[in-house]
């Protein structure tokens, strides 16, 4: 790592990691989404909804401690970057709950449990890896594993376009279901991207 002879300010990696636990959270009501009846699932995108807010709050506090912070931890942008990317995973898991309830969804069609695991799975591991930010120390592992969960959710992501086009649903459902399934891919991605940023950082600070 490079010495660095100026303090740094070090309240950031404590909001990443919040920033991250919420996204836990969030992917946690995701899980509970796929056994849910139509009364819990509004319950749910509820609790998804304060979350999120939970998670705007986290970003906005970031970008408000990068303004107000001569000394910053690495790079400016890269931190607007990682606390973007952040924000976004929590915007797309709360529009698919969203999504879920205005539709009124009947049954998600088989494999969108599986995308949800991959979420889940990305966000345990985004979670565990921001507080290694302090020390820049076994991220590589991180940033590999959620590269293969993404292109795993690319796959999957696949099979369910295939699916929906079978025939099996009529046109209107269709269209709905393939905007659930599409955000719960852009969510994927948005996991990625956050690997993604967290890998230049420490590539820049080594």
């Amino acid at each position: 790592m490079r010495f660095r002879l100026t303090p740094r300010e070090t309240s950031f990696y404590d909001m990443f990691s919040a920033s991250a636990d919420n996204i836990v959270t969030g992917s946690k009501l995701l899980m509970e989404l796929l056994g849910a009846d139509a009364a819990s699932r509004v319950e749910i995108a509820e609790r998804m909804r304060a979350a999120e807010h939970a998670g705007d709050d986290a970003t906005h506090a970031i970008f408000h401690q990068l303004n107000s912070s001569f000394i910053t931890p690495f790079d400016r942008e890269d931190i607007y970057k990682l606390a973007s990317s952040l924000d976004d995973i929590m915007d797309f898991m709360e529009e698919a709950v969203d999504l879920v309830v205005l539709y009124q969804v009947e049954e998600l069609p088989k494999g969108v449990e599986q995308q949800i695991e991959v979420l889940a799975r990305a966000a345990e591991l985004t979670a565990e890896a921001m507080p290694s930010l302090r020390t820049m120390e076994n991220l590589t592992e991180y940033w590999i594993e959620v590269n293969r969960l993404e292109n795993q959710a690319d796959q999957i992501h696949r099979k369910l376009l295939a699916q929906l086009f079978n025939g099996k649903y009529d046109a209107m459902e269709v269209l709905k279901l393939k905007q659930i399934v599409d955000v719960l891919e852009e969510a994927a991605d948005a996991f990625e991207h956050v690997a993604n940023t967290v890998e230049t950082i420490a590539v820049k600070e080594s």
